[in-house]
């Protein structure tokens, strides 16, 4: 057997144990460039004006990323990452707040209950991003594709690297991912299921100060601001985007989580 096809072979199963997190961050570039490139396809509203929820957060890396583009992102995750509200949203007595689209990467063995529940909360949509094999299996097309099959399917034209449990910002990866999009609102429901190709958006849409704004960056590159920081050859001060101000950053940093909680109190009373 050829090694190279094997080993390729291998790491593209990406297993996880049935009773996994399985939690793999999104790289912010990621869903920045499903907010650039796929929702303009099927939103129509000005997404400043929309509410969008995460129910599978983990540390933040995607709900940050759409607060960048929605007027507010509530984020919620089954586990206490330091980030959002901690609530099982697959449980049948949890009620998900409401919002116009409920955008998430879920957890592989538990991405068709993720989807199912999402269509009966969300007023305007619904996006996964999910491994490319999901779009296969009969369960999947019994209980979903059959019936409701998504509007949208999105491929990005470059791979979109995710690690368990950290975010490598120059990662590699032997498997893919799409994004499948839905509409709730019946008004406004697109025939499925149209595709589109997501251009490389990693250089052009990746952020300087990404790695102080998303936890968990496992790979910061030697000539990066943050290293020549800590090597004293540059000092954090000014407002320069290749010496970006570190404590000023953490503030931000810190302020924004402060309002996301206030701001998720006040959507639960939606």
């Amino acid at each position: 057997m050829n090694s190279r096809t094997h080993s390729t072979a291998v790491m593209a199963r990406r297993t996880e144990p049935n009773d996994s997190l399985d939690y793999f961050p999104t790289p912010p570039w990621a869903t920045r460039a499903f907010c650039e490139h796929v929702l303009p396809r099927v939103e129509t509203a000005a997404l400043g004006e929309l509410i969008a929820l995460d129910p599978a957060c983990g540390e933040g890396h995607m709900a940050v990323a759409l607060g960048e583009y929605f007027d507010l992102t509530a984020a919620s995750d089954i586990f206490d990452y330091g980030f959002g509200e901690v609530a099982d949203f697959l449980h049948d007595d949890h009620v998900p707040p409401k919002v116009d689209w409920i955008v998430t990467n879920p957890p592989f063995n538990l991405a068709l209950p993720f989807i199912l529940k999402a269509l009966r909360h969300a007023r305007r949509g619904v996006a996964m991003l999910v491994r490319m094999q999901f779009i296969e299996g009969e369960e999947r097309f019994d209980e979903l594709f059959s019936i409701r099959p998504p509007c949208l399917m999105a491929f990005h034209a470059e791979r979109v690297p995710m690690h368990r449990e950290r975010w490598v910002m120059n990662g590699k990866s032997a498997t893919a991912y799409c994004w499948l999009v839905w509409r709730t609102d019946r008004a406004l429901a697109l025939p499925g299921a149209a595709t589109i190709w997501i251009p490389k958006s990693r250089r052009l849409l990746s952020r300087h100060d990404d790695w102080l704004r998303f936890s968990g960056c496992m790979d910061l590159p030697k000539e990066h601001a943050a290293m020549k920081i800590a090597r004293g050859e540059v000092e954090p001060v000014g407002d320069s985007p290749a010496t970006p101000a570190i404590e000023a950053i953490r503030a931000g940093i810190s302020a924004f989580k402060a309002d996301l909680q206030d701001r998720l109190a006040q959507a639960s009373l939606l």
